[in-house]
């Protein structure tokens, strides 16, 4: 596991937990340090939550080692996933580097949230090997994982993509075809675009389109996607409506105003203090642990866990 940031330790956490041996590197001392002290924290909750047992806890704290050295971090392995930062060229240079060094046989896999593994793998002497397992966060509760295909991915490297996702408990889908923001993020910012515009237009409140999300569609969700909806409720209805509702639905090509102008404040959300919402301390604990628990709920859920 090379990175220990946001998603490199949760993913770590994933793998330990289903029983594999995992090298997890850090940029330094003080940066592994931070990763393992998140996880421990992530660790707890479970615990807390009864997910995990007490020696279940320690055994994945045993199987995972650290070290600041990539070539440490990929000797032996047999699949290497890299949760570095979303800079093209920092993940093809470092996938040149991997290249060199691991045996053809190993899958070297990115944690890209939107970047091309075609592209990634550009300057690497075996680009079949190279394929997208894009987590989502937080790693350890969620279960989707896309597994995306570069031009030259390699049946083989999705087959293995799958064994091992599957052995982590997740749920693995295929993105066949590399496209901007793969499937998961091409449909969360389609509704992201279309709430920006119904705020712009003074449709209504910030609150009430989360609340149109959250108390409706978001309650069906977790049982039925979109076409599995459409079929629940009728084609012929959904047809219909699509005809005359398409060419209502925002088409902007770029955020919306005020984005924009909350951008240019740096008022960036929770991790500033501000954002659309008011994120003090009180706020930002109760909103974190409210969805915190409500992931949690729906992993036992999956898990068969009462």
């Amino acid at each position: 596991m090379l990175g220990c940031g946001t998603m490199g330790h949760s993913i770590a956490l994933n793998a330990a937990w289903a029983g594999l041996s995992v090298k997890m590197q850090g940029i330094s001392d003080s940066d592994l340090e931070q990763g393992w002290t998140n996880m421990l924290k992530k660790l707890k909750v479970m615990l807390n939550n009864g997910i995990l047992s007490d020696s279940e806890a320690a055994q994945i704290q045993e199987n995972i080692k650290m070290t600041t050295s990539v070539e440490e971090a990929v000797r032996e392995a047999t699949f290497v996933i890299e949760a570095v930062p979303e800079d093209i060229s920092i993940k093809k240079e470092l996938f040149k580097h991997l290249d060199a060094l691991c045996a053809p046989d190993v899958i070297l896999a990115s944690n890209t949230s939107g970047l091309s593994p075609t592209e990634i793998a550009s300057e690497t002497e075996h680009p079949e090997r190279t394929v997208v397992t894009h987590f989502w966060n937080p790693a350890h509760l969620i279960p989707l994982v896309e597994i995306v295909r570069g031009e030259e991915t390699s049946d083989e490297a999705v087959e293995r993509s799958f064994h091992l996702l599957q052995q982590m408990k997740k749920k693995p889908i295929e993105v066949k075809r590399e496209v901007p923001g793969f499937v998961g993020n091409r449909l969360q910012y389609a509704l992201f675009r279309e709430a920006q515009y119904l705020l712009e237009e003074g449709i209504a409140s910030k609150e009430d389109i989360d609340d149109a999300v959250t108390y409706g569609i978001g309650r069906r969700l977790p049982v039925s996607g979109p076409f599995m909806t459409a079929d629940m409720g009728g084609l012929d209805v959904f047809s219909a409506i699509s005809d005359y509702l398409f060419q209502h639905l925002s088409s902007a090509e770029e955020s919306l105003p005020t984005l924009k102008k909350l951008v240019a404040e740096q008022k960036l959300g929770d991790k500033t203090g501000e954002g659309y919402y008011k994120w003090d301390e009180a706020f930002s604990k109760e909103y974190n642990q409210k969805r915190e628990a409500e992931l949690i709920r729906f992993l036992k859920k999956d898990l068969g866990i009462q």
